[in-house]
């Protein structure tokens, strides 16, 4: 009988209950944390707007015109793509979490289908991190090859706010994918 259970045969019930409880508890409070993070990446680069008044000189012996510059997140589609996979993300948080407190039963096809539709949020989510940090690099340093100049020193605030919403995004798509980690450890426990 000691034998059973040190390899996980023969727990007492209650026991995995409480375990199953925990699980829930935490799998209910990453999706809480996804959906806010989320929603704050949305709105931080959503609301994200600077206008600069930059010198443009056309004819070398005429004194430089300054002219308006806005910087916008509806400018780059890197940045409409984080936007639009965030507000994504975050409903399909707040949905799933509503799934999950349904599913008190354990409905296996309502479970599967949520754990898939996590793993389509991580690569959602990583992979419009990946597009807009790929801009805000070429933002922050420029490419001197194509003759890119950078704009983050003349934008400092808007691509603060780009900052602060791509580190917002990775982590809503960090808990995302600690869902996924969690339902994975939990099939590899029942079989």
């Amino acid at each position: 009988m000691e034998v059973e259970n040190k390899i996980g045969f023969g727990k007492d019930e209650e026991k995995v209950g409480k375990e199953g409880k925990k699980l829930r508890s935490f799998d209910l409070i990453l999706r809480v944390v996804a959906l806010v993070l989320t929603l704050a990446a949305a709105v931080v680069l959503g609301l994200g707007k600077q206008t600069k008044k930059v010198p443009l000189q056309f004819i070398p012996t005429l004194p430089p015109l300054n002219v308006p510059v806005t910087a916008k997140w509806q400018y780059l589609s890197a940045f409409v793509y984080l936007v639009v996979a965030n507000a994504i993300a975050c409903s399909y948080a707040a949905l799933s979490m509503v799934l999950t407190v349904g599913n008190r039963k354990g409905n296996k096809g309502l479970g599967l289908m949520i754990i898939v539709m996590d793993l389509v949020m991580v690569a959602l989510l990583f992979s419009c991190n990946g597009a807009t940090g790929a801009i805000g690099l070429m933002g922050y340093e420029g490419n001197k090859h194509v003759r890119w100049d950078k704009v983050c020193n003349v934008f400092g605030k808007f691509c603060h706010q780009v900052a602060v919403a791509l580190g917002l995004s990775l982590f809503g798509g960090l808990s995302f994918f600690l869902l996924v980690v969690m339902a994975v450890s939990n099939l590899n426990k029942r079989f």
